[in-house]
């Protein structure tokens, strides 16, 4: 280690010199503007959790008489299959382009990582095109062999969780792969020394210690999958993101909604403490290598199917969906590029750039309080404000819905007391609740860039700085933003991508009239025009490659 991460590692963080903290009035104000995020992050938890206390039983005896089994087994079957899918396919892989060395190995090693930039419903309407039964596939079997009913139905539990395999496999892969990239080959040398088979040795020495980064990759898949709508939407299998939509929009019951989401909350809870015993105290140990890392090279069968392996995942998950999509865009340009279109676009564009904005700046608030006092309530906040992610858009929704509607009643209230005026909803139904789900949602995609980037800022430089008499405000402005610019740039543009695919809370909060890509997506999925949908989802696949490619980049071992 260098002498100047040593001093990274071991300076405090700088303070306010003759003055306590928080005693500075300085600081006092940048911890109250970061207590202050936390709390509206937190608050649509809280009114979630609340909403118990409003009634709606006619609802829930409906629900209950109807759906609710159906919901819960739904989910459970979800949450499992999805989870063994992407432990299976993502360790495997991980361990395939690490370990050994076959035809094609340096390509796979990144491109296994690109269906990251393909949302789970665009996958799933593809999915659903090609394979149903009057899509090309069983059209074609049909005119070849007859009868094409042995054919497994695409619209099904079994449809659901590969397609979300597919789509969320590269959170467990990427993790995996760094695991087993910094264990390198002598770990495994040691275990066939001590008599171990190379299985035994993959089971009892690789994959144990690789279980924080299986754990927290098998955890991001699930509360990815457990927040989707619209997979689940084209694949007509109800779960509690679908529920939630219905009891809103369909039985018109917010609280109901509501408190479907504290359901859907308990799920995020299991796969969050499930992830938290997983890891138990585990923690990463990176072994430092000095040249090449050499890997079992594989020959003859064994190289082809490893191969072999590697290209239908990559076929499935990305090359053939994109073609597909392609090929339905270059059939429905002509109609689809139009004003509309534009319009779609350009509203996508502008609320991903303002969330982007406001979610950037709030993470930098964050992260610099947190520079300036790393006390146990300042750690507190940050926690609490970088919790959204964990959070599905739906139950952000509705948690933000019903604190809007309980906002606008009190105005309307309080203007007819005071001025005698009567108004109608001022911010229900506005971009701001849009953008407030947004920032809530992706605070923490874009914490954490920012704050890797102050991690390599050293203390030494805002000492200095403080000695010449800048104050918080200018050592931020002045000396840290400018060493921050590629951490802001890359915490930008991850949530402006994230805005652009995320659709269960556009769905819900956005105002009447405001479309976007993922919303006019949804539109022509649900009546099953599959070639309308090509073009806005073509954009948002376009899109998502930029974050992919930032990943491919610092992933590689050189850097």
């Amino acid at each position: 280690m260098s002498a100047d991460a040593e001093e990274i590692r071991q300076s405090p963080p700088p303070v306010e010199s003759g003055i306590s903290d928080w005693l500075n009035v300085n600081v006092r104000l940048w911890r109250l503007a970061s207590f202050t995020v936390a709390a509206i992050a937190a608050a649509p938890i809280a009114v979630v959790a609340l909403s118990w206390f409003t009634p709606a039983g006619e609802v829930w005896r409906h629900l209950v008489q109807t759906v609710l089994g159906e919901l819960l087994w739904n989910t459970a079957v979800m949450m499992t299959g999805v989870g063994v899918g992407v432990f299976l396919l993502g360790a495997g892989l991980a361990w395939l382009v690490t370990m050994y060395d076959f035809p094609g190995r340096r390509f796979f090693d990144w491109a296994l990582m690109l269906p990251l930039a393909i949302p789970a419903y665009v996958l799933a309407f593809v999915a659903v095109g090609l394979f149903d039964f009057s899509g090309p596939v069983q059209s074609a079997l049909r005119t070849v062999f007859g009868d094409s009913g042995w054919f497994p139905p695409i619209r099904s539990a079994g449809g659901v969780i590969g397609v979300m395999v597919l789509a969320f496999y590269p959170y467990v892969y990427m993790l995996a792969r760094a695991a087993f990239l910094a264990q390198g080959r002598r770990m495994l040398e040691t275990g066939r020394v001590l008599g171990l088979s190379p299985r035994a040795a993959f089971l009892r020495v690789a994959l144990p210690m690789a279980r924080p980064a299986l754990a927290a990759g098998v955890a991001l898949a699930l509360m990815e999958a457990l927040a989707d709508f619209g997979a689940v939407a084209i694949f007509n299998y109800d779960t509690f993101t679908t529920a939630i939509y219905k009891s809103w929009l369909g039985l018109f019951s917010l609280p109901a909604a509501a408190q479907l989401a504290s359901l859907l909350l308990l799920f995020v809870a299991v796969a969050l403490i499930g992830e938290r015993q997983l890891r138990g105290r585990a923690r990463y140990h990176v072994t430092l290598r000095v040249g090449r890392e050499q890997r079992y090279k594989l020959a003859g069968a064994r190289a082809i199917y490893a191969t072999a392996a590697c290209t239908v995942i990559l076929l499935l998950a990305f090359i053939i969906p994109v073609g597909q999509l392609l090929h339905w865009t270059w059939n429905t340009a002509h109609v689809d590029l139009d004003l509309r279109y534009l319009r779609f676009f350009f509203n996508t564009v502008f609320l991903g750039a303002a969330a982007a904005a406001v979610t950037t700046l709030c993470a930098l608030l964050l992260a610099y309080t947190y520079r300036l006092k790393p006390d146990r309530w300042v750690t507190g906040a940050v926690r609490f404000a970088t919790l959204g992610y964990a959070l599905p858009g739906s139950v952000l929704a509705v948690g933000i819905m019903v604190s809007f509607v309980w906002l606008d009643q009190r105005l309307a209230q309080w203007l007819q007391a005071i001025f005698g005026i009567a108004v109608g909803p001022l911010i229900t139904g506005s971009l701001l609740a849009l953008l407030l789900a947004y920032g809530v949602r992706f605070l923490a995609v874009a914490y954490g860039p920012i704050d890797s980037s102050f991690e390599r800022i050293k203390p030494s430089l805002w000492q200095a700085a403080r000695s010449l008499g800048a104050s918080n405000r200018e050592i931020l402005w002045r000396v840290s933003i400018p060493l921050l610019r590629t951490g802001l740039l890359s915490a930008s543009l991850l949530v402006f991508v994230e805005v652009m695919k995320e659709m269960p809370a556009t769905l819900l909060l956005r105002p009447f009239g405001w479309d976007t890509l993922a919303t006019r997506i949804f539109e022509m999925t649900s009546e099953g025009q599959w070639e309308r949908a090509a073009l806005p989802a073509l954009t948002l696949v376009l899109a998502g490659l930029i974050p992919v490619v930032m990943l491919v980049r610092r992933s590689s071992p050189q850097r």
